[in-house]
């Protein structure tokens, strides 16, 4: 187990940082990348559920299936807040934004329910239950590794700066 939390600390580590904002993620993201933080989600979570390799085959399809579903839905929601419909007023989109917003939670709630019941034919309960928290741990640790990158990229600008702020002092 501490073998593969190595590794997979590892990938992160070497994963370079990409954009926050998931759909610019989706769109600018090297597909290496992608694949990076793909792996190291499937090693994660595996060893997070501690997944034998027999329901680690049946799980991650149904998983994947899962997952897609539920981004369709996440995207579908970005696209209306970000395309209003001019024809309105703005507290008509904003209502029509609550409607749907309330609408696609129904519908996550309803594709959740679906997949659990596939789920556990594959995986105990106990495993199940422990998904949600494995999955929010993982984008935790994706979001530090950003965070860093971020703060270490700062630094580097502000080294940057005060050395050229130095050498036009000195030129001056």
């Amino acid at each position: 187990m501490k073998i593969l939390t190595n590794i997979i600390v590892m990938l992160l580590l070497s994963v370079r940082l990409f954009a926050q904002d998931e759909e610019l993620q989706q769109q600018e993201q090297d597909p290496k990348v992608k694949q990076k933080i793909q792996a190291a989600r499937v090693a994660y979570i595996t060893d997070q559920l501690a997944l034998t390799p027999e329901e680690a085959e049946k799980f991650w399809p149904i998983y994947r299936e899962f997952s897609e579903k539920r981004q369709h839905l996440l995207k579908e929601y970005r696209q209306a807040k970000r395309n209003p419909d001019p024809n309105k007023t703005a507290e008509q989109n904003d209502k029509d934004l609550v409607d749907l917003s309330l609408k696609l939670k129904q519908q996550e709630v309803d594709l959740e329910k679906d997949y659990s019941g596939k789920l556990l034919k594959v995986i105990s309960a106990q495993k199940l239950r422990t998904l949600p928290e494995a999955e929010r741990k993982f984008r935790q640790m994706i979001l530090d590794q950003i965070q860093r990158r971020q703060g270490q990229r700062d630094r580097l600008d502000n080294m940057r700066d005060r050395q050229q702020q130095k050498l036009q002092q000195r030129n001056n």
